[in-house]
């Protein structure tokens, strides 16, 4: 197959190598991409080599309009817009696939390098990642060396030349490209558009019905990375709020409806202790959610967002976060909040958190029931009651699991008499249901619990399957109070690093069985370098480049201060390279100096040739000036051999170009110089 490869004509080459190349940059698309779209890009392609392949005929006109029309019209029912991010990818992926079907000159193979470019910068749309970083590159440096192909226009210079010279100039280019993402003020999102919803890609959500959280256990992708300073808490205090679920229909938990939440009170947090301090990476999910650990005080310091916290102590972000964000937390394990006495409207708030809906659940209201008649729980609070549950949780025969399914209409009913097991959300809820039964108000809470520390870079990774789901009560004196009734279940659920572990695909299986250290140690650097290219590229922020500027001396650094500083060092580049190219016209070409040499002796003998004079002509002149003796003879002759060097070099002898120069240099300097002629 190579030698066939090698044996076709160079267009059919040429065009087979810029159609790979063209894949390349289409396939990391494919996923984000309809799938007609994909489909067709891949015809059109594969139809385009086959023509290549066997030197027929390009399609005609109508063909192309064909095609045309029928992209535009599935662009526009896909889509139901021809506008915005994924209806233009849409549309400039297929325009760069037919494009390759009317390749019959240079201008068409140019219009397709510049489809092709800015085809590879939309793929940093959906995702910045260091893999597709490392895509684009190789994808940059196919189109370079296509371009640079295309420019060699005699012959068959092989691809490797053009790839040669590719490189070159990509590494040219590198200390540019550094010094503009260093230097160029940032502007955030940068590649987000806020007219585009990215795919949520955490498994939270503002609503839960019961089961749903089942499914995101699967999933170890990563939610957020802690960087604690100095020692961090125990795992059982690492709880990352996020929505707080309080509205029950018998079969979805909800937020509180926003006429409700109203009359419910502030937070009243009141921290104490020591707090703990951090940074999060939170990666996108699209929604204003903003992960700390229970409970921060102050807001977060996310650059280009502002946060507030709701009355349930959720902190949110101005605008959903579709890009990965950075951010500076103080938390306090050691917190209260909410109101201590049922009173007013704080009355009206707590009788909020203990509706339940008529109808279902009647086993568990049954249950409640029974509790009461007890003697000793027939009029106790909050702070009896929730040992007494969570006792029943611990001794009942409750299990943990996986996979629970989702439940159906009485779901509390189903996990207190008739499965008994659950993930942590069947608990959780479950647990609320009976609480509210008994009278006390309650509510879910969901978020991330725990996480695992990354040996490599020091980073807590917390992965969607650490997404948690518990629950808070209120007592009188204290407030809302957290209990977890899954730790009652599965105490090495909170207390450890022990997790229910998602499933792994063969290769990664087949490696944790010969070496499950080797592993996991791979895993843990293929995040830190991850973390690593989070942090110092997607993360370098505006503040990071006024640091910068700060640690250059600046004072009070500004966007005009890193104005001038980049136009300050393209300038100094500019006079840098215009020396440099005038060093190098004349000093970098030996063959040139040395005739320079010749004509300043010349012109010391009296002869002043013109500087466009090749050696031949001055060859003629030196007879002309000098006549016919053995000095000037032998000047004439040594002209005559500096000419063939540079013309006609395969009829010179005396070994390679330098060598030959070299003597050419030594013989220079032993010339005996003719006396000029009289008149």
């Amino acid at each position: 197959m190579l030698s066939r490869l090698n044996a076709l004509p160079r267009d059919a080459r040429d065009t087979l190598f810029l159609l790979a190349v063209i894949a390349w940059v289409v396939l990391p698309q494919v996923g984000n991409l309809p799938l007609w779209c994909s489909a067709l890009a891949a015809g059109v392609l594969a139809w385009r080599g086959w023509l290549a392949l066997t030197a027929r005929p390009l399609p005609g006109t109508w063909w192309l309009l064909g095609l045309l029309a029928i992209t535009l019209g599935a662009t526009l029912f896909t889509h139901r817009t021809l506008l915005g991010r994924d209806a233009g990818v849409t549309l400039i992926v297929v325009l760069l696939a037919l494009k390759t079907l009317e390749l019959r000159a240079r201008r068409d193979a140019f219009v397709i390098f510049f489809l092709g470019f800015f085809t590879m910068l939309t793929n940093f749309f959906f995702s910045q990642s260091l893999l597709t970083a490392a895509a684009m590159l190789i994808a940059l440096l196919g189109l370079l060396t296509a371009l640079v192909n295309a420019h060699m226009v005699v012959g068959r210079p092989p691809l490797t030349a053009a790839l040669k010279t590719a490189s070159g100039m990509a590494l040219l280019g590198a200390p540019i490209m550094a010094v503009l993402f260093v230097l160029f003020p940032r502007m955030a999102p940068l590649w987000g558009i806020p007219s585009d919803a990215m795919s949520g890609r955490s498994g939270l959500s503002a609503s839960m019905q019961v089961g749903n959280i089942a499914s995101l256990a699967l999933d170890s992708s990563i939610a957020l990375r802690i960087k604690f300073e100095g020692r961090p808490p125990p795992q059982s205090d690492l709880y990352f709020r996020g929505p707080v679920l309080a509205s029950f229909d018998g079969r979805e938990w909800r937020p509180m409806p926003a006429r409700l939440r109203q009359r419910m009170s502030a937070s009243g947090l009141v921290v104490s202790g020591a707090p703990v301090n951090y940074e999060v990476t939170l990666e996108p999910n699209n929604r204003p959610w903003v992960f700390v650990m229970e409970a921060a005080a102050k807001p977060p310091e996310i650059a280009g967002f502002d946060t507030v916290m709701t009355p349930d102590l959720q902190w949110l972000a101005s605008r959903p976060v579709t890009d990965i964000v950075r951010y500076k937390a103080s938390s306090y394990p050691n917190f209260r909040h909410g109101p201590l006495r049922a009173t007013g409207n704080a009355l009206l708030g707590l009788q909020d958190h203990l509706d339940l809906p008529p109808g279902f659940n009647p086993r568990t209201l049954q249950l409640a029931a029974d509790l009461r008649r007890d003697p000793r729980l027939a009029s106790a609070d909050a702070s009896t009651l929730v040992p007494a549950v969570m006792d029943r949780l611990r001794t009942g025969g409750y299990r943990y699991t996986l996979d629970p399914g989702v439940s159906g209409q009485h779901s509390a009913d189903e996990f207190w008499f008739d499965t008994r097991e659950g993930f942590c959300e069947h608990i959780a809820s479950a647990f609320v249901v009976l609480m509210r039964a008994l009278d006390v108000p309650a509510r879910i809470v969901t978020g991330y619990q725990g996480g695992e520390l990354n040996g490599v870079d020091g980073f807590w990774v917390v992965r969607q399957s650490d997404a948690h789901a518990w629950a808070e009560v209120w007592q009188a004196g204290r407030g809302w109070v957290r209990v977890d009734p899954t730790s009652a279940v599965a105490p090495s659920r909170i207390g450890s690093l022990q997790r229910l572990q998602p499933p792994v695909g063969v290769f990664a299986g087949a490696l944790g069985e010969l070496s499950p250290d080797l592993a996991a140690k791979l895993r843990q650097g293929w995040e830190a370098l991850n973390n690593g290219w989070n942090q110092w590229v997607l993360n370098y922020t505006q503040s990071k480049q006024l640091n910068l500027l700060r640690n250059l001396g600046f004072e009070s650094p500004s966007w005009e201060d890193l104005s001038y500083l980049l136009i300050g060092i393209v300038v100094a580049v500019s006079l840098c390279g215009a020396a440099w190219t005038r060093w190098e016209r004349t000093q970098h070409d030996p063959w040139l100096r040395l005739l320079a040499r010749v004509r300043r002796k010349l012109a010391a003998h009296g002869l002043t040739a013109p500087p466009q004079a090749p050696p031949r002509e001055l060859a003629r002149m030196v007879g002309q000036t000098f006549g016919a003796g053995a000095p000037a003879k032998a000047l004439q002759d040594w002209l005559l051999r500096l000419e063939r060097l540079r013309y006609a070099p395969t009829a010179a002898a005396g070994g390679p170009t330098q060598a030959r120069l070299a003597t050419l240099r030594r013989e220079f300097n032993q010339l005996a110089w003719p006396d000029r002629c009289p008149d």
